[in-house]
């Protein structure tokens, strides 16, 4: 069965031991390693046969690239790092679809090696429209990651040189999600899960924001001024508010220079926004003073509360945001 995945999916046997892979594609030993550590795999034995035409192929690739002039061997690292993070969550992600479809045949029809290997079978068969969709995703997602650089840049906001951007910065988080979450099942708490980001994640887009990451109960986004931020917490707010079959859910904002690196953010934004996270009531809104002062008149109301010490930060004053009332 091993055996079947791999040549399914890798498009062809395993023929070449580290050594050989690294001797064909003309590249060191040392970077090789580091290549596929950076991949998120365990460097294999020097004489286990692990490694396809495929894999070479890749590594000349990367040699080729280290050839241009604004490309070097840490550069190169960085990248495949990122690469291999978001290949992996997208491939367990796919992964998880396929047990789904197996796991809702009926029950009297066992899910046997034969119909696993059928379902790899019909990976291979959709790989090249999903790597076709891959590949557009990542221009267009590339295109608007240029886009905000530029726009950042021309604002005079950003370093970008030293990934620095001054943005604003919000946590969504599941009120009692630890609680809920013994109560449920593996498939309920997944769903839950799933419907909890894909909300979240609707919203932060549509308002022109961009989801950093999520972490089962917690979405953390940027938003590129205070208006949208605002926006985006109200709304994540007032839809789960609205839901009476789901918990609500309590959001933090923040404003401030924050560091950007491989397509995640640091800084003290960041830590204040998580902060008044865990202090926002149930179903509200609560953002620094940074991005209240920001915030432009008319759409938002802000109400300042008493200040309270927040871990790492000190007594900040908080203020809880809302829209005016009629």
């Amino acid at each position: 069965m091993a055996d079947d995945i791999e040549e399914t999916l890798l498009g062809g046997p395993l023929r070449y031991t580290r050594r050989e892979v690294e001797a064909r594609a003309g590249v060191s030993d040392d970077f090789a390693r580091r290549i596929w550590q950076a991949l998120g795999f365990p460097v294999p034995p020097d004489d286990e046969v692990a490694f396809t035409d495929g894999d070479v192929a890749a590594l000349v690739e990367i040699r080729e690239v280290l050839s241009h002039e604004l490309v070097d061997e840490e550069t190169v690292l960085q990248l495949v790092r990122a690469v291999g993070q978001t290949m992996g969550r997208l491939a367990s992600w796919l992964g998880d679809v396929w047990l789904q479809r197996l796991g809702a045949l009926p029950s009297d029809e066992p899910v046997t090696s034969d119909l696993v290997t059928a379902a790899l079978v019909a990976t291979e068969e959709l790989r090249p429209s999903f790597e076709r969709l891959l590949l557009h995703g990542w221009r267009r997602q590339l295109t608007a990651a240029g886009m905000r650089a530029a726009a950042s840049t021309a604002a005079a906001r950003a370093d970008p040189a030293a990934g620095v951007a001054r943005l604003a910065v919000g946590f969504a988080d599941v009120v009692s999600f630890t609680r809920l979450s013994r109560s449920l099942d593996g498939d309920a708490l997944a769903g839950f899960v799933e419907r909890f980001e894909w909300a979240v994640t609707h919203i932060v887009a549509e308002c022109g924001g961009r989801v950093v990451k999520t972490l089962g109960d917690e979405v953390l986004f940027v938003a590129p001024a205070a208006g949208p931020a605002a926006e985006i917490g109200l709304r994540v707010a007032e839809r789960f508010n609205e839901d009476p079959d789901f918990p609500k859910v309590r959001v933090g904002l923040a404003c401030g220079e924050v560091i950007q690196r491989l397509g995640d953010v640091f800084g003290t934004p960041v830590n204040m926004a998580a902060r008044l996270t865990s202090t926002a009531y149930p179903g509200t809104v609560l953002a620094d003073a940074g991005l209240v002062s920001a915030l432009p008149s008319g759409p938002y109301d802000a109400s300042g509360l008493r200040p309270r010490p927040l871990q790492g930060l000190g007594r900040v004053r908080p203020y809880l945001l809302r829209r005016p009332k009629a």
